[in-house]
C-alpha cells in the first residue's frame, strides 16, 4: 500500500545517493547507566519502539505519475530487528574506539530498497557508558523532524497541558484573485532565488576540497553552554553566532595545520533552516531553507571573527530564508522530480560553485531524555557531506552542553583531532575576551 509522496527535494537528496556521497544523516547519543547494561533487553526494547513507528517501516517506491516521483510505501518484509545491531567495543587498539567504531559505521551507505535507517547499539565504553548509534537517510527526513524519530525510540517524556484555543477565526476562503497573486508571487520568487545562485558561484578550487571516497572520519566536540551564555553577554549576538565565530576560529587553525594560506581568506557555510511550521507533520519529510555565510577564517583576532559572524548573520536574517542564493533547497522543491532524476548528480558535483561545508544545527528539547530508565548524557548529531566537501559539522545543545559532531572525507583528512582541538582552543581564546 501506499503511502505520501515524496516531496521534490525528498527525491533530490535520493538521487544525490552514491557509494561515496552517502545522504544519511547520523546521531551519537551517550548514556550513563547506574549499574549493568542489559545489551538483548535494550535492543529488544528498541525493535518494539521501532516497530511502532510508521516512517520507519516504509521505503521509497517509484511513481508512475508525475515522471520521476516516488511514494513510501509500507516494506512487506519489515523486521526492525534487522535494522538494529550490537556491538561491545574493544579498547585495546584504538584511543578513542567509539569515534573509530562510529566513523567505519557512517562510511557505509543505507540499502534504499529497504526502510533508510540503521541503529546500532555500543556497549564497552569506559565509566560503563554505552551508545546509541542512530542513521537516517535525508530523504526520509530533515534535522528537525529527525528528533521526531529519536524521540519515538527512547522513553516517553511527559507533554506539558496546553490550553485549548480559543476565538481563532476560520480560515478564510481564497478567492481566483488570490490564487493567481500567489502563483505570481511563487514564480517571481523562485526567479530571484536562481539569480541570486547565478550571482554568487565562484571558482570551484575550494581551499578544503576533497577527491571521491567512502572513508569518513568523525569527532565528538563538547562545549560547555555557560561559556558560550558569557560569551554572549559580553560581546551580544545569538548563542549560534558564538558557535559559529568558535568554528571559524578552529577551521583558521586546522587549514594552517595542513600548510593552507588561511589569511585574508573566507570559507562560505551553508547554514541549513528549518521552514517547518508548528502545524507541520513531525515526522515529515525535508521542509529546508538555508544562508550562505561567509566564515572569517583570515581573521586572528577572535573577537573581530565573532564580529564579523554577526554582521554576517544580520545581513542574512534581515533578507529572511526564502530569499537569497542559501535559498536554493526552496527551488529545489519546486521543481519536477524527474529533474532531480536526470540532474541530481551533476548538481551535487557543483555544491563547491556555492559553498565550501555545511554547518547545521539540530533542535533538541532541554527535557530530561532516557532509554529504559537510563539518563541520555550527551547528543553529537552528523551531516552528510556534500561532493568534493572535506568538512560537514553539526551542532546540538542539550542540557548544559553544545555538542559538535565533525564529519571529514577519509582521503582529505587523516586525523580530525586537530580540528576537533582547534575547536577547543578556539573556544577558549574567545572566552578570554569576555
Amino acid at each position: 500500500m501506499s503511502g505520501p509522496q515524496l516531496s521534490a527535494l525528498d527525491v533530490a537528496f535520493l538521487c544525490l545517493e552514491s557509494e561515496t556521497t552517502p545522504m544519511h544523516m547520523g546521531a551519537v547519543a551517550t548514556f550513563r547507566p547506574h549499574g549493568q547494561v542489559h545489551a538483548r533487553k535494550l535492543t529488544t526494547l528498541l525493535a518494539e519502539r521501532a516497530e511502532r513507528l510508521p516512517k520507519l517501516r516504509q521505503r521509497p517506491r517509484a511513481a508512475l505519475f508525475p515522471p520521476g516521483a516516488a511514494t513510501w510505501a509500507e516494506d512487506p518484509d519489515f523486521v526492525a530487528s534487522e535494522h538494529i545491531s550490537h556491538h561491545h567495543l574493544s579498547s585495546l587498539y584504538e584511543p578513542d574506539p567509539l569515534s573509530a567504531y562510529a566513523s567505519r559505521w557512517m562510511g557505509r551507505p543505507l540499502d534504499t530498497g529497504k526502510p533508510l535507517w540503521d541503529l546500532h547499539l555500543v556497549t564497552g565504553l569506559p565509566d560503563g557508558e554505552f551508545a546509541l548509534l542512530l542513521k537516517l537517510h535525508h530523504a526520509l527526513t530533515d534535522g528537525a523532524g529527525a528528533y521526531g524519530v529519536a524521540a519515538g525510540l527512547l522513553d516517553e517524556v511527559p507533554r506539558a497541558t496546553r490550553r485549548p484555543h480559543s476565538g481563532s477565526a476560520p480560515p478564510t476562503r481564497r478567492s481566483p484573485v488570490d490564487a493567481v497573486k500567489e502563483a505570481v508571487g511563487s514564480t517571481l520568487a523562485q526567479a530571484g532565488i536562481a539569480s541570486s545562485v547565478v550571482r554568487a558561484t565562484r571558482s570551484p578550487l575550494s581551499p578544503i576540497s576533497a577527491p571521491p571516497s567512502t572513508e569518513r572520519r568523525l569527532g565528538l566536540v563538547r562545549l560547555d553552554t555557560t561559556e558560550i551564555r558569557r560569551i554572549r553577554r559580553a560581546h551580544g549576538g545569538t548563542a549560534n553566532d558564538v558557535v559559529l565565530a568558535i568554528l571559524s576560529g578552529a577551521l583558521r587553525e586546522w587549514m594552517i595545520n595542513l600548510g593552507q594560506r588561511a589569511d585574508d581568506r573566507t570559507l562560505r557555510a551553508l547554514i541549513p533552516v528549518s521552514v517547518r511550521g508548528r502545524s507541520a507533520e513531525q515526522l515529515g519529510g525535508n521542509k529546508l531553507s538555508g544562508y550562505l555565510c561567509d566564515l572569517p577564517v583570515g581573521l586572528d583576532d577572535p573577537l573581530e571573527r565573532l564580529l564579523a559572524v554577526q554582521r554576517e548573520m544580520s545581513r542574512n536574517k534581515a533578507a529572511g530564508p526564502a530569499r537569497g542564493p542559501g535559498a536554493f533547497p526552496l527551488l529545489a522543491d519546486r521543481m519536477p522530480p524527474m529533474l532531480h532524476r536526470l540532474g541530481s548528480k551533476a548538481a551535487g558535483l557543483a555544491a563547491p560553485l556555492l559553498f565550501d561545508l555545511v554547518i547545521t544545527t539540530v533542535p533538541v528539547p532541554p527535557n530530561r531524555l532516557t532509554l529504559d530508565g537510563t539518563k541520555l548524557h550527551g547528543v553529537y548529531p552528523f551531516v552528510p557531506l556534500a561532493p568534493r566537501q572535506a568538512i560537514g559539522i553539526a551542532v546540538a545543545t542539550y542540557r548544559d552542553s553544545v555538542h559538535i559532531g565533525l564529519q571529514a572525507n577519509g582521503a582529505a583528512v587523516s586525523d580530525v583531532g586537530s580540528l576537533r582541538d582547534g575547536v577547543l582552543k578556539s573556544a577558549a581564546r574567545l572566552l578570554d575576551t569576555a
